[in-house]
C-alpha cells in the first residue's frame, strides 16, 4: 500500500478511534441522515446495545429490506451498528461481516454481540475483522462470498477509490448488490479542506 495511503488511514483511525467517542462529538453535521430509516429498521436499532448506537457515525441508511438469508459485507463497519440491524434483518440463515479498520470500534462491535443475541432470541451470524475496504482479500474475504455489500459514509474516506470497488466486485457473488450511502462533491474539493481534520474527517 503506498505511503500516502498509509498516511490518509491513519489520519482516520486517529480521528474515529481516538478524538471522537460518541457522536456528541462530532464537530459538523457531515455525519446525519436527513431522513429516518423504514420503520422496521428503527424498532431494530432500538434493540441494539446503546454502546454500539452512541458510535454511530454513519449518514444515511444503506440497507435493503427482504434480504432474509442472505450474506452481508459491510465496509467499514466501524462500531458495527448497521452490521447488527443487518444482522436481524438476515435472521439466522444468513451472516454478516463487518471490516474495519480502527481497532477502538471493532472492540465495541465485537463485545456487544452476545447481549443483542440475546435481544434477538438467537446468536447471529455475526462478525468483524480487522482490514481496508481497499484490501478485501487481505482482511480474510473471499471472492465470491456475498450477496450484498453496504457501507455508510465510508467510501468517501478512502484514498484509493477505485480499488474499493474492484474488491467489492471480486467478494460479491455473480449478481450481488453494493448499497452505499456517503458524501459527494459536485466539483474538485480546495486542498485546506481536504487537509482539515475534523472536515476530512466527517
Amino acid at each position: 500500500m503506498a505511503c500516502s495511503d498509509n498516511s490518509a488511514h491513519n489520519a482516520v483511525k486517529d480521528y474515529y478511534g481516538k478524538v471522537l467517542s460518541s457522536t456528541s462529538d462530532l464537530k459538523t453535521s457531515a455525519c446525519s441522515s436527513r431522513s429516518a430509516p423504514h420503520p422496521l429498521v428503527c424498532r431494530i436499532i432500538k434493540t441494539i446495545p446503546s454502546a454500539v448506537n452512541d458510535k454511530f457515525y454513519g449518514c444515511g441508511n444503506p440497507i435493503p429490506l427482504g434480504i432474509e438469508g442472505k450474506d452481508v459485507l459491510d465496509l467499514g463497519s466501524g462500531s458495527g451498528r448497521d452490521c447488527y440491524v443487518a444482522a436481524a434483518l438476515v435472521g439466522p440463515q444468513g451472516s454478516v461481516t463487518g471490516v474495519d479498520m480502527t481497532d477502538e470500534l471493532l472492540q465495541t462491535a465485537r463485545e456487544n454481540i452476545d447481549a443483542f443475541g440475546k435481544a434477538l432470541g438467537y446468536m447471529p451470524n455475526l462478525k468483524f475483522v480487522t482490514g481496508y475496504i481497499e484490501e478485501l482479500k487481505a482482511a480474510g474475504i473471499s471472492d465470491s462470498s456475498a450477496d450484498i455489500c453496504i457501507s455508510n459514509c465510508v467510501v468517501n474516506l478512502s484514498p484509493n477509490k477505485p480499488k474499493v470497488f474492484t474488491s467489492v466486485f471480486n467478494a460479491l457473488r455473480t449478481g450481488g448488490e453494493l448499497h452505499f450511502s456517503d458524501m459527494y462533491a459536485d466539483r474538485p474539493v480546495p486542498a485546506s479542506l481536504l487537509k482539515h481534520q475534523s472536515l476530512h474527517g466527517e
